[in-house]
């Protein structure tokens, strides 16, 4: 086998290729949003570095946006996190409306994040891998991170739907919120499944419910920054 048919059967099973390299490079970046491209066919990724990194090694959080959303509706999401906290931040857009393993099967977005991983570590001081993301975005922040706990050791998950990692590998721990009026991922049938799910199979979760619909209030977003923030080891 290949090693490209070996990628392309990786990618196809939610697998990355992408391995975090042993040291951060040495970089001092500039602050702010710029964008950085990543596999052919696929729009760029919109990239953000807090104020006064001064080259210092980052956690770097992947935020993936929801069905129909953007690189930039992500960021937002944790930008002033990122700013509090020194978070860098890799927003990617998904090749079709939503990711491949809902719009049909696992692959382009699998290939398209390892690139970007790939450039991300080649070009900014990154320490420590988090995933996340927002509805369908935290369904496949929660998939991918199952799947490759050899590169991320968290995932935070706001309101996710569900969880559809064929393989796992590591023991990430996990972040999850979810409203409890959500009229788009009835908690019932998504978080309450979910949770019980993540920690029989042994992984340490947070879980927080909140008052309120499909949607991240500001009091959960710094929840969740602060559970980053309180791993040592991180």
């Amino acid at each position: 086998m290949t090693a490209v048919n070996q990628r392309a059967g990786l990618a196809r099973r939610g697998r990355l290729t992408f391995r975090p390299p042993s040291a951060p490079v040495a970089t001092s970046a500039t602050t702010g949003a710029s964008r950085l491209a990543g596999a052919v066919g696929a729009k760029p990724a919109t990239v953000y570095v807090p104020p006064l990194s001064n080259g210092r090694p980052l956690r770097l959080v992947v935020i993936l946006h929801g069905a129909g959303g953007s690189p930039e509706s992500a960021v937002m999401i944790l930008r002033e996190g990122a700013d509090r906290h020194g978070l860098l931040l890799m927003a990617p857009k998904s090749i079709a409306a939503t990711w491949d393993v809902i719009a049909g099967g696992y692959g382009p977005d699998v290939r398209n994040l390892d690139r970007l991983l790939g450039d991300v570590a080649a070009t900014y001081p990154v320490r420590a891998y988090t995933i996340g993301g927002f509805s369908d975005g935290a369904s496949y922040a929660l998939s991918l991170g199952r799947a490759n706990g050899d590169v991320f050791d968290s995932v935070i998950a706001f309101s996710p739907g569900f969880v559809a990692a064929e393989i796992e590998v590591g023991s990430p721990r996990v972040f999850v919120s979810h409203g409890t009026d959500d009229r788009v991922l009835p908690i019932d049938r998504c978080s309450r499944r979910i949770v019980p799910s993540l920690k029989a199979s042994g992984h340490e979760v947070t879980y927080h419910e909140f008052a309120g619909g499909h949607v991240v209030p500001a009091t959960i977003r710094r929840e969740a920054m602060e559970w980053l923030e309180d791993d040592a080891s991180s």
